[in-house]
């Protein structure tokens, strides 16, 4: 048997070192089924201090380790390439919620806690946390905290990144750093914690955090609302904010194409208008109390901009099953694009205020270099995140599509990077746009990437060919 798997299994127990091919199958292969590897082993670790044990162990034999939470990765993260000298190194065993402050409004948790169990956690203790998408049922803390997520209420509350305010993380050597603090000031240095956020477990192995709670709003108004382009609902922004304040809490844009595939492809999906917008954008404002005066406000907001004509047509949410409604819409997109077909994905930032030129100039751009591209455009107008995605013209050989899809990508980012804009919001790096990063990152900012990654893992064993194209592994020395 082989000697690394033999030491795995004298510090985990057999049980939680899995070889066999059926064993390791769902840890192999990435959520979109776009990418699939192989691993020497899938390890499950019940503690920080066996992912400690387990880095040592692997930094001695010269065995890569890729870190991976729900598996819920857009871009490939969390998945092994197809060598089979890596390990999997999978944390959804390390699941407590280690302590909750209802004062402080902090939870501290374990890597391997998944989203939902957090939000219900905070629930419970009347408190709220408002990271939210589509995998909160699955995704980890760990992997959310990897790949700094984001989701529809960024708005008001920040990234991952905004919402931490400690890390406990596992380093490649097999130290552990002990950021687990709940401080909101610290003026003592470097914040090192931020260098774990965001770093798709390339620098080390997150297996706890100290997250952010807050006030739990019990009072909601949602509308959907009709606009004529995307100007129209950057202009609708303003007068949003400017009406309502704080209490905006997700501002939500997608095309009428978009609409429309959501309407086929997703049976409990119904438009609350009359008749299919050009677009369309799901506002959300949310309060502590007075839920009828939060409508009243945004309802004056939306008659005002009707008058202007920003609005064409808007429908208020009179009960929380028709919120729901309105939001099963805008969460249906992901289903519609899977059962649609295969898509070129693109998951863009940039300034609010360059949005509506953004999306002009790229439309423009990809029917030129191929007429028919089906461009479904939607995403977080309210933090500058567009999900700029392409579907094949209608019949289109899907093989002739993929062999597009590549200058179709550089049409994009280019359009993105003439706004000072990022080729990646919130889904991470990955394998998807590790070959572009030099590409699109400034010379200076990859070598002070390099400088880092090379200072905390100088062996380049942590999640090897992510994110920065890593330098080449030596040949094992174990068996």
């Amino acid at each position: 048997m082989d000697d690394l798997v033999v030491e795995l299994a004298g510090l985990l127990g057999e049980a939680h070192v899995l070889v066999s091919a059926q064993d390791q199958a769902p840890f192999l292969s990435d959520w979109l089924g776009k990418y699939r590897g192989a691993a020497r082993a899938v390890v499950r670790p019940g503690s920080t201090e066996e992912v400690a044990a387990v880095m040592r162990l692997c930094t001695r034999h010269g065995v890569p380790v890729v870190p991976q939470g729900g598996n819920t990765s857009m871009s490939g993260g969390a998945t092994p390439d197809g060598s089979g000298r890596a390990i999997v190194l999978s944390l959804t065993r390390m699941n407590r919620i280690r302590a909750l402050d209802a004062i402080g409004n902090t939870i501290t948790v374990d890597a391997g806690v998944v989203l939902a169990r957090v939000q219900q956690a905070a629930q419970q203790a009347g408190r709220f946390f408002p990271l939210s998408f589509g995998a909160e049922g699955s995704c980890t803390i760990g992997g959310n905290l990897a790949a700094n997520a984001g989701g529809v209420a960024v708005l008001r509350y920040g990234t991952m990144r905004e919402l931490t305010l400690g890390l406990e993380v596992v380093l490649a050597d097999g130290r552990i750093w002990d950021g687990l603090t709940a401080l909101r000031k610290d003026s003592t240095g470097y914040s090192l914690r931020d260098l774990f956020i965001g770093s798709e477990g390339t620098l080390g192995v997150i297996t706890g955090a100290v997250l952010k709670l807050f006030a739990q709003p019990h009072a909601r108004a949602t509308a959907f609302v009709a606009v004529p382009d995307v100007a129209a609902a950057l202009s609708l922004l303003a007068v949003a904010r400017d009406r309502c304040g704080d209490r905006l809490t997700a501002f939500e844009f997608m095309t009428g194409d978009c609409l429309s595939l959501i309407l086929r492809h997703v049976g409990e999906a119904r438009l609350p208008l009359g008749a299919m917008p050009p677009a369309a954008v799901l506002i959300e404002l949310s309060d502590q109390d007075d839920e009828p005066g939060l409508r009243d406000r945004l309802e004056a907001a939306l008659l005002g901009s009707i008058e202007t004509g920003l609005v064409l047509d808007a429908a208020i949410a009179q009960d929380g099953t028709q919120a729901k409604a309105f939001w099963r819409i805008r969460e249906g997109v992901s289903e519609a694009l899977v059962r649609e077909g295969k898509a070129a994905k693109h998951d863009v930032s940039m300034p609010v205020s360059a949005m509506a030129d953004f999306v002009a100039a790229a439309d423009a751009a990809v029917h030129t270099a191929a007429l028919g591209v089906r461009p479904i455009v939607f995403g977080h107008l309210g933090d500058g995140n567009l999900h700029y995605n392409l579907l094949p013209a209608q019949g289109q050989d899907p093989a002739a599509f993929a062999a597009l899809t590549p200058a179709l990508t550089r049409i994009v980012h280019d359009e993105i990077a003439c706004r000072r804009g990022s080729i990646s919001a919130e889904h991470g790096i990955g394998q998807l746009r590790v070959a572009e990063m030099p590409l699109r990152k400034a010379p200076l900012d990859l070598e002070l990437m390099r400088s880092l990654k090379d200072l905390l893992d100088p062996a380049g064993l942590l999640n090897p060919g992510k994110l920065l194209a890593g330098k080449l592994l030596p040949a094992s020395t174990s068996n």
